[in-house]
């Protein structure tokens, strides 16, 4: 293999894995302020306190709902918020066991296996999981869609890893 050809696989690697990196981190933070942030969502789609006389789209009445049970639960039962801190937690200890194919992607390609494997379960938990909590399903297929955008970057990763392996 060239090495014009291994650099420009490992540098499309490392972007790709970066972005899966930085979106880890970026659901993981995003996993403390969930009052603020359903709050913030609520201003953007123009969420009226109380459903107006009229009617209102479904997304509206669903972001309601959810700000308004995180809102209840974190003032009468706070320390139920501590699952998502931890679920947060995971995210981050996640992002880190990529660095290990950041580093080296031929040596540390279980973790990329593994991550597809992750990627691909959240199929089955949104589409079981999601009625049984009451999940819309609208917001099942939202969830989905991390799952297929997550493995996205993967694949191509683990493609271009098995085309370093082959030149090796």
């Amino acid at each position: 293999m060239s090495r014009d050809l291994k650099s420009t696989l490992l540098l499309r690697i490392r972007v790709w894995l970066s972005l899966f990196i930085a979106g880890l981190v970026l659901s993981g933070l995003t996993a403390f302020p969930l009052v603020r942030e359903t709050a913030c969502l609520e201003r953007v789609f123009h969420v009226a306190p109380s459903p107006p006389a009229g009617g209102e789209a479904g997304l509206q009445t669903w972001l309601r709902r959810v700000h308004d049970a995180l809102e209840t639960t974190g003032r009468e039962y706070p320390f139920l918020a501590y699952g998502t801190d931890w679920l947060a937690f995971a995210h981050l200890v996640i992002a880190i066991a990529f660095i290990g194919p950041l580093l080296d992607p031929v040596r540390n390609k279980w973790v990329l296996v593994f991550g597809v494997i992750a990627c691909l379960g959240v199929f089955p938990l949104a589409l079981i999981a999601g009625p049984v909590r009451g999940i819309p399903v609208y917001w099942r297929m939202i969830d989905c869609c991390f799952g297929l955008f997550g493995a996205m970057p993967l694949f191509i990763c683990l493609r271009d890893v098995r085309r370093l392996e082959k030149q090796a």
